[in-house]
């Protein structure tokens, strides 16, 4: 494990509660643990009580489950866990995502239908022919549809014509915090490990 937790390491933390997902730095590593000075204060976060953890290596996003042996303000000793898996090569996780949802530029609405999401952006099929230049607020239904809604912007890169009619748009999200961003990163890591644990 030590090879693969290195000194400032961002690492996002989520604890048995989703809504108290946190991040941190990892400020030293040793033999039967490491230390993670976290950006938020650690709400939801219990002592000898498993989280999951996710962060970026040079051989792909890693996951595993752990616990906070120590609390100290913002300052957490994590256990080195037991095992661990790599998710995937890619900076962000991408899952399917089927939701109806509308895009909103100057005032008018735009009916889409998403195929997949990541932190990054989307994808999505739309009947309208979106400007591949704007920025068009959306609101992402997260924890149900009723829990959360995280608000970003979307900016289409790539329109491509379907046969069957209408537009396959992939795009790029913009957002307003930090903080939303990484609900999201965390959201779809968590569906990933959910999916493939089916």
């Amino acid at each position: 494990m030590r090879e693969l937790v290195v000194e400032n390491q961002e690492v996002l933390m989520i604890p048995q509660n989703f809504k108290f997902a946190n991040k941190g730095k990892v400020t030293s590593v040793r033999a039967g643990d490491f230390t993670l000075e976290l950006d938020y204060e650690p709400d939801g976060v219990l002592e000898n009580t498993y989280c999951e953890f996710y962060t970026q290596t040079p051989h792909g996003k890693l996951y595993f489950d752990s616990y906070a042996k120590e609390i100290n303000g913002k300052t957490l000793v994590i256990a080195s866990p037991a095992k661990h898996k790599f998710l995937q090569r890619r900076q962000y996780t991408r899952i399917k995502f089927i939701h109806d949802l509308d895009l909103i530029l100057d005032g008018n609405s735009y009916k889409v239908s998403t195929l997949d999401i990541s932190a990054g952006g989307m994808k999505l099929v739309t009947g309208s022919k979106l400007d591949i230049d704007a920025s068009y607020e959306l609101k992402l239904p997260l924890f149900g549809e009723n829990d959360m809604l995280i608000g970003c912007k979307f900016q289409p890169i790539r329109l491509e014509k379907r046969n069957e009619g209408g537009y396959t748009v992939s795009g790029q999200f913009a957002y307003s915090s930090n903080h939303d961003k990484m609900l999201v990163v965390q959201y779809c890591a968590k569906r990933n490990v959910e999916i493939k644990n089916k």
